[in-house]
């Protein structure tokens, strides 16, 4: 399992900050105990005053170009990529001493708070980290944002970023598994971005005043103004998934959900944090209960749900690209007749290019299809069943209540009306955001793979 951590030794960086232009040196120091957290504390402050680095510290409506804390009327400013950097690195407890109200902007990424935590070591406490899971998805939006999270075992994130702008109108990403070495080489050196026409604006309301060409990506409606060439070709979707897993790490604990966002932006991430929290659960790491024999420790209790992923419905369907139209299958063996399937809806799917061009739109009877390929799922992961073949015999009440685009995450939930062993009629319906977009029933034949007609 899992151990809790914090920094082996005390180490500090200096810098201007980004939005107040203030000049400060920001101490990590290793904290004294699991189960501390992570707190900043002004030092320069009579007594010290410290402030955790939880969602209900932040500053409501003030989150606009960065996350700011507050506590008894003392702020911290844009702390998001310390936080993003702590959450990769496993960092649990931390110390963080600053002499003023914003930590260095340094070059406007996470990499040199990432590295510089690194190196001050990393050591464990003898106490078993804790992470908030789900058992059920949550849907979040607000104006532009949409943001929904699903069951998971890790953190996952596909975010997409769009602007009604000519040079950044679309970019998408999607990080598979947040882990130490993919965030320190694609996710951390990703620069904070504005737009040329913003700088005069952010600067009459007292923002940006530490901005430069040094510390963040300028964007022009012909490219950049940079003399610097971008990092990435796509660095600004990265930015911001650097930002959402800073602002997550708010919750307290590390997070393990598969996070769909569309547009975010801090306010709405931290907002996004409070929803999330009203469903999350506490659970201890599990994820080093091997046996010396190989074997897996079990708990006394049965389990009743379990999650399989793409490799895992690869082995059960024949399905497989440009066909596979789900990625994930949630079974409870307490509920043997229904199952949850996942469709991460992206704008890459190859249907888009055709259906229909400047206006997205998932084809209904893929949707259908998605049903059906849960139900398979369902079906075929009975050892009985493994190496069959389902065919659909009818397709009956079919309803079509609302679009699919890009962006969106499917929740297809499939429920046996008759079942026949081999023969069977289903129900399903479709959700995007909690809201019914799809239903049908249909009857499926359950046949050997190598049978001939």
């Amino acid at each position: 399992m899992a151990k809790q951590t914090t920094i082996l030794k005390e180490i500090s960086i200096e810098g201007i900050g980004l939005h107040t232009g203030n000049k400060s040196i920001i101490i990590f120091k290793p904290a004294p105990n699991a189960g501390y957290g992570i707190k900043f504390i002004r030092t320069d402050f009579p007594g010290n005053p410290v402030i955790e680095a939880l969602w209900s510290n932040t500053t409501a409506g003030s989150a606009v170009r960065g996350t700011v804390i507050e506590k008894n009327g003392i702020k911290i400013h844009t702390i998001e990529h310390i936080m993003s950097a702590c959450f990769a690195l496993g960092i649990d407890n931390l110390v963080i001493e600053l002499n003023n109200n914003e930590p260095p902007i340094l070059d406007g990424s996470a990499k040199i708070f990432a590295e510089t935590l690194l190196k001050g070591g990393l050591k464990e406490f003898d106490v078993v980290r804790e992470y908030y899971i789900l058992k059920e998805p949550v849907y979040f939006e607000s104006e532009k944002t949409k943001i929904s999270a699903y069951p998971s075992d890790k953190l996952e994130i596909d975010c997409t970023i769009g602007f009604d702008h000519p040079f950044l109108r679309f970019q998408q990403m999607t990080l598979k598994d947040l882990n130490k070495n993919f965030y320190l080489t694609d996710i951390a050196p990703a620069k904070t971005f504005c737009f040329d026409y913003e700088i005069e604006a952010l600067q009459k309301k007292g923002l940006a005043l530490g901005g430069s060409m040094d510390n963040a990506i300028v964007v022009a409606l012909d490219g950049i103004h940079n003399t610097e060439p971008l990092r990435y070709k796509d660095e600004f979707v990265r930015h911001k998934i650097l930002d959402l897993i800073g602002d997550i790490y708010l919750a307290g604990k590390p997070i393990k959900a598969k996070i769909i966002v569309d547009k975010p932006g801090h306010n709405n991430n931290i907002n996004f944090i409070k929803e999330f929290l009203k469903k999350a659960v506490i659970e201890e790491d599990k994820t080093v209960e091997a046996m010396m024999d190989g074997s897996t420790k079990k708990s006394d209790s049965v389990e009743i749900e379990k999650i399989l992923g793409l490799e895992e419905i690869l082995n059960y369907i024949p399905h497989r690209y440009p066909f596979l139209m789900i990625d994930k299958v949630k079974i409870n063996t307490a509920y043997p007749l229904k199952a949850v399937g996942y469709k991460c809806v992206s704008s890459n799917e190859n249907f888009f290019q055709g259906h229909f061009p400047g206006a997205s739109i998932m084809p209904g009877v893929l949707i259908i299809e998605a049903m059906a390929q849960t139900s398979c799922v369902m079906f075929l992961s009975r050892p009985e069943l493994r190496g069959c073949l389902a065919y659909f015999m009818s397709i009956d009440r079919a309803k079509f209540r609302g679009p699919v685009k890009p962006g969106d995450m499917l929740e297809l939930k499939v429920e046996v009306l008759k079942d026949g062993g081999r023969r069977g009629k289903m129900k399903g319906e479709a959700y995007v955001d909690g809201k019914l977009t799809t239903e049908a029933e249909f009857m499926f034949i359950i046949v050997d793979r190598n049978r001939k007609y």
